[in-house]
């Protein structure tokens, strides 16, 4: 046998094949027993899927957008069993996983769909300073893309990977998480009545061991969604056969609440941004600051919405908040609302809501009154844990949201859409979002990525996109000119002339 890891497990049989067990979040059944590939096979997949892509880099992208179109919508066609298997696999109540995730990867499909073209079009750049030359700029496939892809949004975060890969040309193989992989595998399925040829896009098994062989089979790209720890070990990885990699990893997103703001609104949509998908969401809020003037009615206003949440079964299209995806967060989020208490803060749950293993339900906890001691204030909980604190005033709640290496997403709230602005540009993330939360990773169009240690690169948006291929730059000449004032043969009078030109262009 091998190690557990939230509801799947990793098994062993005496003649060194591996088996991966996924059991249902609710319950422990077993959901499906998967066989997981060795080495040899992981560095097979990559062979196959580099085969396969020479061809498809060489179509134009206006061709591949039109196959991507069609996975939108198979997507959407089959949204239903796709909704349920991630209520079956992740614990999601129908409706996140309706909108959280189907509908965000079809959107994504339609998006690249149609701007992919646009984006990854050639362009011709003049030169300032040598109008005789002008420089061609096109994008390129980089060849193979490894994915690697996180429990909590598999089938969001997944495809969105993989729809920018493909659309730009690559072939990918992808990882998911052991403790998430059936609905991505439901995915494959779909696509195989699709004009996309199976081999590029496949699907490796497993836990780190998989992730290691995807790497050592030396694919072009790797594009890593997960924990912070588990990053430093892919870039390492990834380093040391100098293969470049996008890192997106955790994060402890703070939500400050202005003076001026509507204490309503602020307090359903930070409720929302906090509990969603029982917390565990990398943009999640995960602190929650505001003035000292304001503070009484926020936690008001914060207390009503979290008492009002539906708890239960995930099976159950009227239940707000279910289980969580993976036993193991349920012992580390009672230790943080135990530090958290013991420090003074107090706890606010819903009535008879309360901690059941069986069920793998943790309940949505508002802390309140906390101070930057307590463990929550600075660890990721990635879990449905709240904790709100009272400052002086925005600029006390800067310093304590710039204090973290953490730098992932952030929010604003505010009436003054100027002042709430300010704001939100000196605070220390990627993606901050004003008046509302969590939107800016289901935003095909915009960028996304942290700082610090929430990861480097950028997926979705033309930016991401364009992360997915080689730039290339080709220099031509405009006019033909038979000497070159840069080239041999050198000269004092030759020197003196590029000195005054170098005065004369700084305007020195």
């Amino acid at each position: 046998m091998g190690s557990i890891e939230g509801h799947a497990l990793i098994e062993e049989d005496g003649r060194g094949a591996r088996w991966l067990l996924n059991r249902s979040p609710r319950d422990g059944a077993l959901v499906e027993r998967l066989p997981l590939p060795g080495e040899s096979e992981v560095r097979a997949c990559v062979d196959a899927a580099r085969r396969a892509q020479v061809a498809w880099g060489e179509m134009p992208v206006g061709d591949r957008a039109q196959v991507l179109a069609e996975l939108g919508r198979i997507l959407a066609k089959h949204a239903e069993l796709l909704v349920q298997s991630l209520v079956d696999e992740c614990g999601k109540p129908p409706f996140e996983a309706l909108v959280h995730e189907v509908m965000v990867a079809a959107d994504f499909a339609h998006y690249l769909a149609k701007e992919a073209p646009r984006i990854l079009a050639p362009q011709t750049r003049a030169l300032r300073r040598m109008p005789q030359r002008k420089s061609l700029i096109s994008y390129h496939p980089r060849g193979v893309v490894g994915v690697i892809s996180p429990w909590n949004y598999p089938l969001a975060t997944g495809l969105s990977e993989v729809f920018s890969a493909l659309v730009a040309g690559n072939a990918v193989v992808l990882k998911p998480s052991e403790s998430a992989s059936s609905t991505l595998l439901r995915a494959r399925e779909l696509f195989a009545a699709s004009a996309l040829d199976p081999a590029l896009f496949q699907i490796v098994l497993g836990d780190g061991a998989t992730g290691n062989a995807l790497i050592d089979a030396r694919p072009d790209l790797v594009v890593f969604t997960g924990g912070t720890e588990t990053g430093r070990k892919v870039a390492a990885e990834c380093g040391a056969r100098l293969i470049p990699c996008i890192l997106e990893l955790g994060g402890k997103a703070a939500g400050i609440v202005a003076s001026d703001a509507d204490i309503e609104v602020a307090a359903k949509r930070l409720v929302w941004g906090g509990f969603a998908n029982s917390g565990q969401i990398c943009v999640g809020v995960e602190r929650i600051f505001a003035p000292a003037a304001i503070y009484p009615a926020l936690v008001s206003a914060l207390t009503k919405e979290t008492l009002a949440l539906r708890l239960g079964d995930p099976s159950d299209p009227s239940v707000d908040v279910a289980c969580l995806t993976t036993a193991r967060q349920a012992p580390r989020l009672q230790a943080l609302v135990d530090d958290a208490v013991a420090r003074g803060a107090r706890l606010v749950r819903p009535t008879g809501a309360e901690v059941d293993p069986k069920a793998n339900r943790f309940p949505p906890s508002l802390l309140l009154d906390c101070t930057p001691e307590m463990r929550i204030m600075r660890e990721e909980s990635f879990g449905p844990l709240l904790p709100v604190m009272s400052v002086r005033d925005e600029e006390e709640a800067l310093s304590h949201v710039n204090a973290l290496p953490q730098g992932l997403a952030g929010y604003v709230f505010g009436k003054d859409r100027a002042r709430a602005l300010a704001i939100a540009r000196r605070m220390r993330a990627g993606v901050v979002v004003v008046n509302d939360v969590l939107l800016a990773y289901g935003l095909p169009e915009a960028p996304f990525g942290g700082i610090g240690e929430s990861g480097f690169g950028r997926v979705h948006g033309e930016e991401g996109l364009r992360e997915m291929c080689v730039v290339r730059h080709v220099n031509v000449e405009r006019l033909s000119l038979k000497a070159s004032p840069f080239a041999f043969p050198y000269g004092a009078k030759k020197y003196r002339f590029a000195l005054r030109a170098l005065k004369w262009l700084l305007g020195s």
